[in-house]
């Protein structure tokens, strides 16, 4: 009888779980015998998806929903038999706003998909001037860039659509996804989408409107799901159900162990028998290894093993943030707070990079009687207010939602996550320096790389470059190339 293929994957965030699954799932239909192993150096499991319960209240310290237009991530729910846990943003109060020139101003509906075709609200809300819409309406008449070499995201989108668009439009709703400086940002990296339509069509526009004509039938289908969803219980409700389901599977899950170094050693030409050394003093040995850890612990674990793959997985920087929870009484919070939240442009010079209206823009958030809020702080070139401490921190924000929004009653409740190295940023050249890393990698076929530090930072992201990675494995496994 064949012994089982072997594979350890190290990291245990929704990228390292995500990955374990598919790999259960394809070695299963491929008849590959397979024992697997997860671990992770901290108590926890999902990494950056937190969800805290406090009497009626439901915060999420990391990412508070993902992506109902990526696949992977409803595809999971589904698999885990939490569909039913699904919940959309409300109905009601589908507003959102960006502060700008001293005051909230509404952003037009269908904006954070760029929906194109919504003049008459572009002029009425006044994020951006009369210019700066016909400044935006250039993008059907300018050329298209056809070379090939890598742009910034604030280039790109201040030669398509205009200064005032970016800095007032665009770049906090994209600081928001990436917590990054979009004049570092690679465009090709972060929204290929839109490099693509302007290859495909010539204009950005002119490719948006084609795609929602063609997708007519599809949005129907889709309807019933709003852009953005969660689940009902927070999002750890898909952490618990994932290390269900790989528990049943045999999966050994093993949390609180830290990996010091990794070795290597053949006894059969072109393949590999990986010792993975743990700071226990103990060790694990594995057919294939799996690194689904942020990029700079990836790199120390593969600079022995290849120095130069090491090197260009170093150069990937990482941003901190922090989310801050607040709750406050409805009845002392007034009128002046309405839809789902705000973003503040960078231009704005203010700490307050987002706040988020948690309670208005989910259901079973908080109970009636209470208004949550959400505020983000931090990102790249705006760090600083993360040295104060917690009080000091809680103090800014407070200040700042007075002067933004009017907000000035005293929270009854308070709460502070910090994200440390937590945000990869996929400056210019990223996706050049992952394909030389691979090169560089290529001598190890079994060790393949997953995670947000490459491409895509998003909760779906995440799950469909895990089920890449297991495909890649069970590849290696059947004498495949990837």
């Amino acid at each position: 009888m064949t012994s089982p293929r072997t594979v350890v994957v190290i990291g245990g965030g929704i990228s390292g779980l995500a990955t374990a699954l598919a790999l259960m799932e394809q070695a299963k239909a491929r008849g590959v015998a397979l024992r697997c192993t997860v671990l992770e150096a901290g108590h926890a499991w999902g990494g950056k998806i937190v969800t805290h319960k406090i009497r009626e209240l439901i915060t999420e310290a990391g990412p508070d929903s993902f992506l109902s237009t990526k696949p992977a991530g409803l595809e999971l729910v589904a698999k885990l038999g939490l569909t039913q846990e699904l919940i959309n943003t409300n109905e009601s109060g589908k507003k959102a706003f960006v502060y700008s020139r001293g005051r909230l101003r509404e952003l037009p509906e269908g904006l954070i998909a760029f929906t194109p075709g919504q003049i008459g609200p572009f002029l009425k809300s006044g994020v951006l001037s009369f210019r700066g819409v016909l400044r935006v309406g250039l993008d059907f008449m300018l050329p298209a860039n056809r070379s090939t070499s890598d742009e910034s995201l604030a280039s790109f989108v201040r030669r398509r659509f205009g200064r005032e668009a970016f800095e007032r439009m665009m770049e906090p709703l994209m600081a928001g996804i990436y917590a990054g400086d979009a004049e570092q940002m690679s465009a090709r990296a972060t929204f290929p989408r839109f490099v693509e339509l302007e290859q495909a069509y010539g204009s950005i526009l002119r490719g948006m409107l084609a795609a929602r004509s063609a997708n007519k039938g599809g949005a129907r289908q889709a309807a019933r799901r709003t852009m953005f969803v969660s689940l009902k219980p927070g999002l750890e409700a898909l952490v618990t159900a994932l290390i269900g389901r790989l528990s049943s599977q045999g999966v050994t899950l093993r949390s609180g162990v830290p990996v010091d170094s990794l070795r290597v050693r053949s006894h059969q030409l072109g393949r590999w028998t990986y010792d993975v050394m743990l700071q226990d003093g103990s060790a694990l040995s594995a057919d294939s290894l799996v690194l689904a850890t942020p990029a700079f612990v990836t790199a120390e674990l593969l600079r022995p093993l290849t120095p130069i793959a090491g090197g260009l997985l170093e150069m990937i920087p990482y941003a901190s943030t922090a989310t801050i929870a607040l709750a406050y009484p409805a009845s002392v919070v007034g009128g002046s707070i309405e839809g789902f939240g705000f973003v503040v442009p960078r231009i704005e010079r203010r700490e307050l990079v987002a706040a988020t209206w948690t309670s208005l823009k989910w259901p079973h958030r908080a109970p009636s009687g209470q208004l949550l809020a959400r505020c983000y702080v931090g990102g790249a070139g705006r760090e600083a207010i993360l040295d104060l401490d917690d009080e000091a921190l809680v103090e800014r924000v407070k200040a700042e939602l007075k002067e933004i929004c009017g907000l000035a009653a005293k929270p009854t409740y308070m709460e502070v996550n910090r994200w440390l190295k937590a945000m990869p940023q996929y400056r210019l050249g990223h996706l050049d320096r992952l394909e030389q890393a691979e090169v560089a990698l290529s001598r190890y076929a079994g060790v393949v790389l997953t995670g947000a530090a490459y491409r895509g930072v998003g909760i779906p992201d995440c799950i469909r470059e895990g089920a890449l990675a297991a495909e890649k494995v069970i590849r290696y496994f059947s004498g495949e190339r990837h």
